[in-house]
């Protein structure tokens, strides 16, 4: 029995590092305007939503693709711990264009408060493609 225990906790382990692994790092904005977008025109797909830059974009291509992703800290010394802790999933919806675009991802204030105190206005992240 300890035997089989050892290898549920090293196969749990390597999973968990491979998700670790898999993580890029990037740096995320919020915005609150959400309609049109430009995958989606006018209809409303929630609040858990963001724009991508054109790194994630791909000529359209990352519409509707989700993400999963979490602060791991300041781009700026005004909110020098910013993070809550959580991670989020977000449905890309919209393309954030340069030269405006300042961040990886654009997400919706809602998404962007649970992740991070909105009054960083930009933090750093790591996101997987889900």
């Amino acid at each position: 029995m300890a035997k089989k225990s050892l290898v549920v906790l090293t196969v749990a382990t390597l999973l968990g590092l491979a998700s670790l692994v898999a993580a890029t790092p990037g740096t995320a904005t919020y915005y609150t305007v959400y309609t049109p977008s430009a995958c989606y025109g006018y209809q409303d797909e929630g609040t858990m939503i963001a724009a991508a830059s054109e790194s994630i974009w791909n000529n359209g291509a990352a519409c509707g693709q989700m993400y999963t992703i979490t602060c791991t800290g300041a781009t700026n010394q005004g909110v020098p711990q910013p993070c809550t802790g959580q991670s989020v999933t977000v449905k890309i919806v919209d393309y954030c264009p340069p030269p405006g675009c300042q961040a990886t991802f654009d997400l919706s204030e809602q998404a962007f408060a649970i992740i991070a105190n909105t009054a960083a206005g930009k933090i750093d992240i790591d996101y997987n493609l889900v």
